[in-house]
């Protein structure tokens, strides 16, 4: 649920994340959803919670929120699973609007919020997360992306002078805001080290987030995208600190120069050359974009070449996975897609808010490994349109091929079993 109101408070046009996580080590993934909750322009009432279900292990999942306790605590927006303290379970850590949350798996189905003990509640409009070990001392670390400065009270108005009528902000009329890194201690607790590290140098509106080593050094960088303004590579310059590298490497704007709603990103070695390329969606008439990776601390954009580009003018993109869906070696991408604007209709008459999912097969064969659009026999739910934002993927039937997880806006959440492989 979005809590969609009279004013258009621009939080409600984002949410929810997903998650496959096995929290009791069982062997089987279960599944963590994300809603929204309690904050300063909504109060459900009934009240609204997360949901953990438990694996059952016949295809079916049981509902364990209240017992686990992880019900959240306010208007949710993604969750980023990793074993922080190297305990044996994986811990959840939950982004939102308002106040993120921690939680450690306390290894007898329960956990409990340790955010405040930890230091990491990143107050704020906290909205990707990613787990990754920066300093390669064996610790997970952890980088929380944040959005535009927002509050109820710095609701701008949108809409229709005339008439009075409230809509959606384009996130440009925003403050951008430093994002956070933290340093995982050892101890349990973290430290904000994102003026050292150079990471709260660069004031961004982060919607996705990912790590990963794009210049084979042996350190791990992070990708940020951006809404509206330019996206981050942040290279990891093996010391503690970071250079935002995203201009110089050919992934900051489009390629006539121009900040683009950025929103889902990934990373995979998608042609096999032993280098690390990027996907970053955007909104409807930016495209999508594949950067391939050039070996040199640069990239070039091969979306059009791949078709991606055409398949994804007038759509807008959320979450997205590179993995290899058909179990043939290659890797392929998925891409949930939605319009950010429920209303966007009554505006255009070929952009739509709810929006087909894009299924794309590596065909390899080439240096480049062309991606074929192959959503048509990806089965009937390609056929259907959905307002979808997060995407997490794991094989919950255990069967080796790998599923898809979906969580909708303002709807019930897509579980795909995977047929194809």
């Amino acid at each position: 649920m979005n809590g969609r109101s009279a004013a258009a408070y621009l939080p409600e046009t984002t949410g929810a994340g997903c998650a496959f996580l096995d929290y009791d080590n069982d062997g089987w993934m279960d599944i963590y959803l994300v809603n929204s909750g309690r904050c300063d322009f909504y109060n459900p009432d009934p009240p609204l919670r997360n949901a953990l279900y438990r694996n059952n292990r016949d295809g079916t999942f049981t509902d364990v929120t209240q017992k686990a306790g992880v019900s959240g605590g306010g208007y949710g927006m993604g969750a980023a699973v990793a074993d922080y303290d190297g305990d044996g379970f994986p811990d959840l850590y939950v982004t939102q609007y308002g106040r993120s949350i921690l939680y450690h798996n306390n290894g007898d189905g329960t956990f409990s919020d340790v955010t405040e003990r930890a230091g990491v509640a990143a107050p704020g409009w906290s909205t990707s997360a990613v787990w990754f070990d920066y300093d390669n001392d064996g610790r997970l670390d952890l980088f929380v992306g944040r959005f535009v400065d927002f509050s109820k009270e710095q609701n701008l108005f949108c809409g229709n002078p005339e008439t009075g009528k409230s809509a959606y902000c384009i996130p440009r009329v925003y403050k951008s805001m430093p994002s956070w890194l933290f340093h995982n201690n050892g101890d349990g607790t973290f430290t904000d080290v994102n003026k050292e590290s150079g990471i709260g140098q660069s004031l961004g509106k982060a919607w996705g987030a990912m790590a990963a080593d794009v210049n084979n050094d042996g350190n791990m960088d992070l990708f940020v995208s951006n809404d509206t303004v330019t996206n981050f590579l942040f290279l990891n310059r093996g010391d503690g600190r970071f250079r935002e590298a995203g201009l110089e490497a050919g992934v900051a704007y489009s390629a006539d120069g121009r900040p683009r709603s950025g929103m889902g990103v990934d990373a995979a070695d998608y042609d096999q050359d032993g280098w690390m390329d990027l996907c970053l969606t955007n909104v409807d008439h930016e495209m999508y974009s594949l950067y391939h990776n050039s070996h040199d601390e640069t990239f070039t954009d091969e979306a059009v070449a791949n078709g991606i580009a055409s398949n994804t003018v007038l759509m807008s993109g959320w979450g997205l996975k590179f993995f290899d869906f058909d179990n043939d070696g290659n890797t392929d991408l998925f891409v949930a897609n939605g319009h950010p604007d429920d209303t966007i209709e009554k505006r255009f008459t070929n952009i739509h808010y709810r929006e087909k999912l894009l299924l794309f097969r590596n065909v390899g064969g080439s240096f480049q490994h062309s991606l074929e659009n192959v959503s048509a026999q990806g089965g009937p739910v390609f056929e259907e349109s959905f307002s979808a934002r997060g995407l997490a993927v794991g094989d919950f039937d255990n069967d080796g091929a790998i599923d898809v997880l979906i969580s909708n806006n303002n709807d019930a959440p897509l579980l795909l079993r995977n047929v194809a492989a």
